[in-house]
């Protein structure tokens, strides 16, 4: 299974791997989805666009005015200074300047607010969709990489909107009008110094055009080495009893060389820039400061034009440097939206709005009518099942590894739909129902154990409202729990969590004791006595035995004798029913139970 999920995660990783017209037509469409997405924030987004713009054009009166400057004192070394003239200039700087400042700050204030909106909402809608989503893609993804575009993902999201669209919408603004301020100035100075701005901004678009298929290749792996951290953390004591180490060691080193080079690339390719623009930039100068040497000494124009031309070149050519970063923040940002609204178009399972079906009387009588099931469609698993349960039977499903015993309990409980056939309940087509009605009246415990982080009673109640202390000691009495819970520091309210000191046999209590809470009318147990010892477990037969009486129960089992006291005993082979009867019936049948019943005891 392990070396499935690697596989599934490596060939991942190689759909990373395309050509430049569908990593362009990928990087189109993730924008277009993101556009979208962030729709009903365009009011604000344009509000803080406008003070973008208006900041960028404060900026540019700053030169002219500085020019002006300069000029009043160079006269002053010719003939006397006009104080108030330059007074006047002074003032204007300042006035400029102060409203630059509060313009900057409401736009970034704004764009911080409506960012941290945008992400907080991505990460909601992600969780609505993990529950709308059916528990084929669960069983067929990487739990890790999921995380991943929840969180590395979202947070890229965030950090590029926050940092670079506003620059980059700044920049653009300042770009054209220092363009525009300079053609104005004069036209000479203005062509010598754009042409040579753009032809080393052309390099710049070369890079980012190579760099966006490693941005994508880096989200990418970042997710394929998460989902196996998390896998080897989450088995890190099977790790280590198989001394499994180095196999690990020896993937995770794989995938991180495969995740350093993605991002090595995507980052020197787009690190590339800076150098690059900074080049450009003091070219320019180098340009502008020789035409205007030139224009001065023939008297075109004065000390004060050269000036104001080296700030319109800065802000010329610096603006590009910031568009260069911020493309290529946007790339992997594009990158992380292709993973995230991949996530987001996923298929869903089917709206059940309409399915309203009272379930508060179910008494518990099940019928499998023709039922047929695969996981893959071409490979059926559950053939042509029929088997009609009276309410509060008890029902045992036996039979060897993958016959089909655990699936026919994911189609009772609508985890998966029948790919042919049908199951009632009370005469009602599950498929009438919804899946949280189905769920509203099954009690289930599963093979694994689980617990999450919160007090014991939290643990034990779960989703269950106004269940007392008297109600928890009687059913911690009945299953064995009393004890270990008189020994905890705070009793119900000592702390647990996934990884929380108690042995598998002690969590599969907690588990059991949960479904028991619930009080569903129809109860699953799925090997729920697999991990504890034989003594625990007659006791916990017992509890169980209790809790099975008037209601409908389905019980899996390995170990032939814990259910020998089962109304009926179902039998599975290959997906069919071969024997069905009582312990007793199906002893005397000397068949497949019988020998699977016999089994037990032999002797090696």
């Amino acid at each position: 299974m392990a070396e499935k999920r690697v596989n599934s995660k490596r060939q991942s990783i190689g759909r990373g791997r395309m050509g430049n017209g569908e990593s362009a037509k990928n990087f189109k469409r993730a924008m277009s989805d993101f556009l979208n997405y962030i729709g009903k924030y365009k009011v604000g987004l344009l509000l803080s666009f406008v003070f973008s713009v208006a900041a960028a054009c404060l900026a540019l009166i700053g030169p002219h005015k500085l020019g002006e400057m300069t000029d009043l004192i160079k006269e002053a070394f010719f003939n006397r200074m006009d104080l108030p003239a330059v007074i006047k200039v002074a003032t204007t700087l300042a006035v400029i300047y102060v409203l630059s400042f509060i313009i900057n700050y409401a736009q970034g204030f704004l764009m911080a607010t409506i960012t941290q909106k945008i992400t907080k909402n991505m990460r909601g809608d992600i969780s609505k969709k993990i529950n709308a989503l059916p528990l084929k893609y669960f069983d067929s993804h990487p739990i890790g990489d999921t995380l991943s575009r929840i969180t590395n993902d979202v947070d890229m999201v965030g950090q590029t909107m926050n940092q670079s669209f506003t620059t980059l919408i700044y920049s653009l603004a300042l770009f054209l009008g220092a363009a525009i301020m300079m053609i104005i100035t004069d036209w000479i100075m203005a062509l010598s110094g754009i042409v040579s701005a753009l032809i080393g901004f052309a390099g710049v678009v070369v890079i980012i055009k190579h760099s966006q298929k490693y941005f994508r290749l880096q989200q990418k792996s970042l997710g394929s080495i998460n989902s196996h951290v998390e896998e080897s953390y989450g088995g890190i004591k099977i790790i280590k009893a198989y001394n499994a180490q180095t196999e690990f060691r020896t993937e995770f080193n794989k995938r991180n060389d495969e995740l350093y080079k993605s991002a090595w690339k995507s980052q020197f390719l787009s690190g590339l820039m800076m150098p690059l623009m900074n080049f450009i930039g003091n070219f320019a100068y180098v340009v502008v400061c020789i035409v205007g040497a030139v224009l001065v000494m023939k008297g075109r124009i004065s000390f004060g034009v050269i000036v104001a031309f080296m700030l319109y070149i800065r802000n010329f050519t610096f603006p590009l440097v910031n568009i260069s970063q911020a493309l290529a923040s946007v790339q992997g940002m594009a990158a992380a939206c292709e993973r995230v609204f991949e996530f987001m178009n996923e298929e869903e399972m089917n709206k059940e709005d309409a399915l309203d079906i009272d379930v508060s009387n179910i008494k518990g009588d099940v019928k499998f009518e023709n039922v047929r099931f695969g996981y893959d469609e071409e490979r059926l698993i559950i053939k042509n099942f029929n088997e009609e349960i009276k309410a509060g039977q008890k029902i045992a499903i036996v039979g060897p590894t993958g016959a089909g015993k655990t699936t026919l309990v994911n189609l009772l409980m609508r985890f998966y739909d029948t790919t042919g056939g049908n199951i009632y309940i009370d005469g009602i087509n599950i498929k009438d129902m919804s899946r949280s009605q189905v769920h509203q009246i099954f009690g289930m415990v599963l093979q694994d154990t689980w617990m999450f982080e919160g007090t014991v009673r939290e643990n034990l109640v779960y989703n269950k409202a106004g269940v007392t202390d008297q109600k928890l000691d009687e059913i911690c009495e009945m299953v064995g729990l009393k004890d270990l819970i008189e020994q905890l520091p705070n009793g119900y309210d000592t702390v647990l969590g996934d990884n929380a000191s108690l042995s598998e046999g002690q969590k599969q209590f907690f588990t059991i004791a949960r479904a028991m809470i619930a009080d569903h009318p129809l109860l699953i147990l799925d090997e729920a006595t697999s991990s504890v010892d034989t003594r625990t477990e007659a006791k916990l037969q017992k509890a169980m035995d209790i809790i099975s009486k008037g209601r409908t129960s389905f019980v899996i089992a390995h170990r032939v004798s814990t259910i020998k006291n089962a109304d009926c005993i179902l039998v599975l082979k290959d997906g069919d029913v071969i024997e069905s009867g009582n312990h007793e019936e199906l002893l005397a049948l000397n068949g497949f139970y019988a020998e699977l019943y016999n089994s037990q005891f032999e002797v090696a």
